[in-house]
């Protein structure tokens, strides 16, 4: 198996025979490429030689636009897969079309940074919908549904995100067990276009999943060429429930170099379109009940902590360690300002908030935690708390 590139040569002209391509690749691999796309390689070198700047700078510079519960700013070494239990040896800058208000590195810092990123973005966007319009036809939904459900309208909800990432250099560097440039995981998300650069190699693909809910990691990877004249596209979560699992979100990860690669650090540059918070997920066969784009977001991370467990726990009893279970209980802010400053105190050092893609939090609490919140969450307005007590009774493994 391969991950197959796809032409959007004479776009208008060959629709249709695009359509099922990419139709095709979708349901089997779950990524594929796309090349003749129509941005230049001068605005993809300029968007790198941007990044580049950005992450060249000393991090108490970067530090300034630190990474928020609205899922923009910078951060480094700070996520955390399921998959690894270790953090991912990288760093990013994400940034968003609205939300943005402090988080833009000034013109000081990186000249331009912000026209120059926008104007990238929006060409990302534009290609996007080109691509998500195909697979609405593809499926049988409405032509512009996947437009309608991820481009900003006014209503400061848009949650596309393009991110910049840099993964360090290894050269000279030893590595314990179970480390990665980003550990294995599927994305949350609609789709994903992500742009390398030439040569700096090292994403790796797992085909197989067949529902979206299932962890869905076999043990046969298939390696991306790195190339920046190609975009590598995949299939996240909220389009496989979408299409009722006809297209697959597909496990990827990026591994640390072998002895015989270059050690040199890596490059690349992610954009996510993810349906608005409110946005309602349902696929033309109605598989699965209607969710809005918050809840998907919140169950997703629900489940990527129990799965995290599960594994913790497999490992535990193959080393003979004692097992107990706890309850825990997650909620989902849609905006960190409508939590008190009482509620954060509450919380204490040993509960700390998980930034999540969708711009909200997750907290995780004991049931004690939760008792002495209650009065707390009162205060938060109710259209920003999604599922208070949606997950009670999730076990997890300690």
């Amino acid at each position: 198996m391969f991950v197959p590139c796809i032409s959007l040569h004479d776009f208008d002209d060959r629709r249709d025979e695009i359509i099922k391509e990419l139709m095709d690749a979708s349901m089997n691999v779950g990524f594929f490429t796309l090349c003749n796309h129509g941005i230049s390689a001068e605005d993809v070198q300029a968007a790198f030689d941007l990044s580049n700047r950005f992450f060249s700078l000393p991090d108490e510079i970067k530090i300034k636009t630190p990474l928020n519960g609205k899922n923009a700013g910078w951060e480094k070494n700070t996520q955390v897969r399921p998959s690894t239990g270790t953090a991912d040896q990288k760093e990013s800058m994400q940034l968003q079309f609205a939300r943005m208000e402090g988080l833009w590195p000034s013109d000081e810092d990186v000249p331009g940074f912000r026209t120059r990123t926008e104007k990238f973005m929006n060409q990302i966007q534009a290609l996007s919908i080109k691509v998500m319009e195909c697979f609405a036809d593809g499926l049988g939904l409405p032509h512009d549904i996947f437009t309608e459900s991820t481009v900003e309208r006014g209503e400061n909800d848009c949650q596309n995100v393009l991110r910049l990432l840099h993964y360090h250099s290894t050269e000279g560097k030893q590595f314990g067990p179970n480390l990665w440039r980003a550990g294995a995981h599927a994305d949350f998300d609609i789709l994903t276009m992500l742009f390398q650069r030439d040569g700096e190699g090292g994403l790796e693909v797992c085909p197989g999943r067949k529902v979206v809910g299932d962890f869905g990691m076999g043990q046969t990877w298939i390696p991306v060429e790195a190339r920046q004249d190609t975009i590598v596209c995949n299939i996240g979560d909220q389009l496989m429930r979408w299409s009722d699992d006809q297209l697959k979100s597909t496990y990827h990860r990026v591994r640390l170099p072998e002895s015989n690669e270059r050690k040199g650090p890596r490059y690349s540059i992610a954009f996510f379109n993810q349906s608005r918070i409110n946005t309602v997920i349902q696929g033309p066969q109605k598989k699965y009940p209607p969710i809005t784009g918050g809840e998907f977001i919140a169950e997703a991370m629900a489940k990527n902590r129990m799965q995290s467990a599960e594994i913790a726990r497999h490992a535990a009893l193959e080393t003979g360690e004692k097992v107990t279970t706890e309850t825990i209980y997650f909620f989902y802010l849609l905006s960190f300002l409508t939590v008190t400053r009482e509620a954060l105190l509450l919380t204490g050092e040993a509960f700390k908030p998980l930034v999540v893609s969708s711009g909200g939090l997750l907290e995780e609490k004991s049931e004690e935690d939760v008792n002495r919140w209650k009065e707390e969450l009162g205060k938060v307005e109710r259209e920003q708390l999604i599922g208070g007590y949606l997950f009670e009774g999730c076990r997890r493994w300690k």
